[in-house]
């Protein structure tokens, strides 16, 4: 709904409660008019245009909610644990970028370890983010936001994984699940545990920079907003972009992907 100002999620469009923390931000820093739009999900692909009461949403008279498939291809990003607040920082971003599974990975370099005890803890933080997020972005799917996942256990149970390496193939919807290393790259092993390797472009990336490139990528490719790369369209997919990284003076594929370090 074009007009609307807000999105929000609900548990229930049939019966649409809002949580104290969203009516605080609708009311107090949004600072919304009674009669002003709003569009309500379910975070499953359900929406239903609303109006502020001044102290809620209700449903507009005569709408009924409107279902949106989900998008095809699942579209997957991991990420190797980053230190700070990097974590959310590319949960976000991924959030808005549109893809629809952010991975929180470990391996053999990463310098960040979260604790058993603090992980619960870090992930409910980090899905958080993901729903705001996902309310300024005005999704109708909620994203999965998983993890702690060691690196073989996500690639085992991944459907085309790809590790992202310095000269690596252009991106295709053929490997929609695209894997970054940490600040310190990947192990010898771990280059072998995916037989497909992309590139993100000729620069060296943070960590979760290399992330946020991988989700923009993939996300433009599944919507068709990208040219063509010749040759190297995925079965299936629509155009897909050149990558610069496979130009002169791109770095080796078998060197790993690595970000700077902080």
């Amino acid at each position: 709904m074009a007009r609307a100002v807000a999105h929000v999620f609900v548990d229930d469009l049939r019966q649409p409660r809002l949580r104290e923390q969203d009516l605080h931000h609708l009311a107090r820093a949004l600072r919304l008019r009674p009669g002003e739009e709003v569009t309500l999900s379910d975070g499953q692909g359900g929406s239903l245009a609303g109006e502020w009461t001044g102290t809620g949403v209700a449903p507009l008279t005569g709408a009924g909610p409107s279902r949106e498939p989900p998008p095809q291809p699942v579209l997957t990003v991991g990420f190797a644990l980053v230190k700070g607040d990097r974590p959310e920082w590319a949960v976000q971003k991924l959030t808005e970028a549109g893809v629809d599974r952010i991975v929180v990975m470990t391996s053999a370099r990463c310098v960040a370890r979260w604790s058993a005890e603090a992980a619960p803890r870090h992930m409910d933080k980090l899905r958080e983010v993901a729903r705001q997020a996902a309310m300024q972005s005005r999704r109708t799917w909620l994203p999965s936001v998983q993890g702690p996942v060691g690196l073989a256990d996500l690639v085992k149970g991944a459907e085309g994984a790809a590790l992202a390496v310095p000269g690596g193939s252009p991106l295709t919807l053929a490997t929609p699940t695209v894997l970054v290393g940490p600040e310190g790259g990947w192990e010898s092993a771990e280059l072998l545990l995916a037989t497909e390797q992309v590139g993100l472009g000729p620069c060296v990336l943070r960590a979760e920079t290399a992330a946020l490139a991988a989700g923009v990528l993939l996300s433009a490719l599944r919507a068709g907003l990208v040219a063509p790369a010749p040759g190297k369209t995925a079965p299936g997919a629509g155009p897909q972009p050149d990558d610069v990284s496979t130009g002169p003076g791109a770095p080796s594929p078998t060197r790993s992907c690595r970000s700077t370090r902080t």
